[in-house]
Order: C-alpha cells, then structure tokens, then sequence
C-alpha cells in the first residue's frame, strides 16, 4: 500500500539511494547529459535542482551544503565557477528529460536527462537570422527578365530606349534602300551561265542565217 509515501524509492535502501542520486549528479553535472531511466530522471530532477539554485549564492556556506550533497570537490568546482553564471537568469527549470525508449534488456523506459542551458539546438535563436538563398536549376526567361526590367525602370529611362529603337530602325531602313539600289545593278552582271546560252542562242542563229543565205544563192542561180 502507498501510506503516504511521497518519492519513488526505487528499490534501494535510504542509503543506497542517496548514495546513487548523489552519483548520478556529479555526473549530471561534470558531463551535462546523461542516460539512465525515467524513474531515476525524475528523481534526480527533484535532487539536483535545489543543488544548482543554491549555488546561484557562491558563499562558504553554499558551496558546504552542496558539498555535503554530492561529496567531490570537483563537481562542486564545477557547478559554483560554470554552471551557476549560465543559469543566472533562469528562475528554474534546470533540466530536460528527453525519452529514448525502451530498453532490451528489461523493456525499462529509458531517457536523457541534461542541462537545459547546455543544449544549443534547442536554445532560442535570440540573434538575426541569415537570408538563405535557393539556388533554381532552370533559369528564368530573358523576356520575363526584360518585361520586370522595363516595369521596374523610370518613365525617363523606357522613352530614351523608345528612341534608341526608332533611331535604329531608321538606320536599317536607309540601308535597305541603298540594297534596292544595288539590287538592280547586281542584277545586271551576267554570270557564266548567262554568257553560255547567249553564245548559243548567237550561234544558233548564225547557222540558221548562213543557211538561209544558202538557199537564195540557190534560187539565183
């Protein structure tokens, strides 16, 4: 029956207990993040964070009391020089239980207790944050481009190209009358093919002059 028990005792003696709670926050401490059950997590949750409150004060008598709770200086070095003046502006809440699963062995629930202030993918992104660019694998149309290029220019800017435009057009078309003109005077070299049949056609009729010719010496005669 439960009569009034207040914690888990996890299955161990006072002493047993609190020998195994003080291990697990040095550990907790020197390491920052640890694996064990979420039985014990939450038990070591409510030990070690009356521990790191205290040492919010850094005094004898804090560091005495403290170390009468996890007995190793070092832990103690730890927590009153590096930890304290990270967790000074925080009003609680020291840990995070983060749950793994279940183990093999004996189907436990397993977690990862850990500093709150000492996991910086979970800490607020208090800074500015960087404009992210995406790279695209096709380009955008020049037409597109040209139609933002034109809407976003200034009046001033869209009539100079009107004019730059109908200038060069009236270039084009002084050129293309002086083609008309070339024109007919190209047309009038003649290539070899030409030179050909007119020499047949000259031949041709030549022989048909010089046998008329003949015909009529004929009739005189």
């Amino acid at each position: 029956m439960r009569h009034k028990k207040g914690f888990n005792h996890l299955g161990r003696t006072s002493s047993h207990r609190k020998a195994m709670l003080s291990n697990m926050a040095t550990s907790l401490i020197m390491h920052k993040r640890i694996a064990t059950t979420t039985a014990k997590a939450k038990e070591l949750r409510s030990y070690v964070e009356p521990l790191i409150t205290k040492s919010k004060e850094d005094n004898t008598h804090s560091r005495r009391v403290v170390f009468g709770y996890l007995r190793n200086k070092y832990a103690v070095s730890e927590l009153f020089r590096e930890i304290s003046p990270k967790v000074a502006e925080r009003p609680g809440g020291y840990t995070r239980i983060l749950k793994t699963g279940n183990r093999l062995g004996d189907n436990a629930d397993m977690c990862i207790i850990e500093l709150v202030d000492y996991n910086e993918n979970m800490l607020p992104d208090t800074g500015a944050k960087s404009k992210s660019t995406r790279r695209r694998r096709g380009g955008k149309k020049k037409e597109d481009a040209a139609e933002k290029a034109v809407a976003a220019a200034p009046a001033s800017e869209v009539v100079a190209d009107v004019d730059e435009i109908a200038s060069e057009a009236e270039v084009v078309a002084t050129d293309a009358e002086g083609v008309d003109e070339v024109a007919p005077e190209a047309a009038e070299v003649e290539t070899p093919d030409v030179i050909a049949e007119v020499k047949a056609e000259d031949e041709t009729e030549a022989s048909g002059d010089d046998n008329n010719s003949a015909k009529e010496e004929k009739k005189t005669e």
